[in-house]
């Protein structure tokens, strides 16, 4: 008992007999076969589980590098045709970077997830979109715009929805809802559609207030640029009319973190 304790598989009784030493050495020797064999046989399956865990992940890693360049691809022609929008407007690629910058801080202090504060920063550039079916000679209009080349002029947030949607891709969908619902008032007499209120989406109020403060603070083809004071003033006096009152709040409350984003995209 003691020797089986011991680790012996095992024994036999003396006196000794060669034919019964002989079978059960043969017997042993099987045994220990087989265990060899189903040890290489683990040895085998571990390394081929390994092989394959390896190209498994370099293969996820392809998909996600592809992903990238695809997403990088289509976050570059959406810009692309953004800057094409503004560019025809005689504005700059700053104005769509502070336009898109506002509008994600705006997003993160409103405690926004992470994932919607990216969606807005990398939507909101496509807000005026539309304005590419707007002619040249009311987009460029020096003076005041007729009461008909004005109702022509809004119909760039209807063409600009219609340019970005149907799409299956959410960073589209997200810019349609923008580019359609930037213009609409709190008080409900913004346009195209007069929505009032959290009827308004969220993201269109949010762009609301950081596509007026820039375009106040920049020059147009109509009129030089507002000071900063200026143009808080005048924003102030929207609050609940013109504005989101809470979206407006952070906007003012947080100003010197928005004159940030302005200093480093100078007008």
């Amino acid at each position: 008992m003691r020797a089986v304790e011991a680790g012996a598989n095992d024994f036999i009784s003396k006196p000794i007999d060669l034919t019964e030493l002989r079978v059960r050495m043969g017997s042993l020797l099987k045994m220990k076969e087989s265990q060899d064999e189903v040890k290489r046989y683990q040895a085998e399956l571990e390394e081929m589980v390994a092989v394959r865990t390896s190209a498994l992940r370099m293969a996820l890693e392809n998909v996600k590098e592809s992903q990238r360049v695809i997403l990088s691809a289509h976050l570059e022609t959406i810009h692309r045709l953004a800057a094409a929008a503004e560019f025809k407007d005689e504005e700059t690629a700053d104005h769509i970077q502070r336009m898109s910058r506002y509008c994600a801080l705006l997003a993160k202090r409103l405690a926004l997830p992470d994932a919607e504060v990216d969606l807005v920063l990398q939507a909101s550039p496509m807000h005026d979109i539309g304005k590419i079916g707007i002619p040249d000679s009311i987009l460029l209009k020096p003076g005041k715009l007729t009461a008909d080349e004005w109702a022509v002029m809004k119909k760039h947030t209807i063409y600009g929805a219609r340019i970005l949607g149907d799409s299956n891709f959410e960073l589209l969908r997200v810019g349609e809802t923008i580019a359609l619902s930037h213009h609409e008032r709190w008080d409900g007499t913004g346009y195209p559609n007069g929505l009032a209120g959290e009827e308004i989406p969220l993201f269109g109020r949010v762009c609301a207030v950081a596509d007026v403060f820039d375009a106040l603070t920049s020059r147009r083809p109509y009129k030089e640029p507002f000071s900063n004071e200026t143009s808080l003033e005048i924003m102030r006096a929207g609050r609940g009319t013109h504005f989101d009152p809470k979206i407006l709040d952070i906007f003012l409350n947080d100003f010197g973190m928005f004159e940030d984003i302005q200093k480093d995209f100078v007008l």
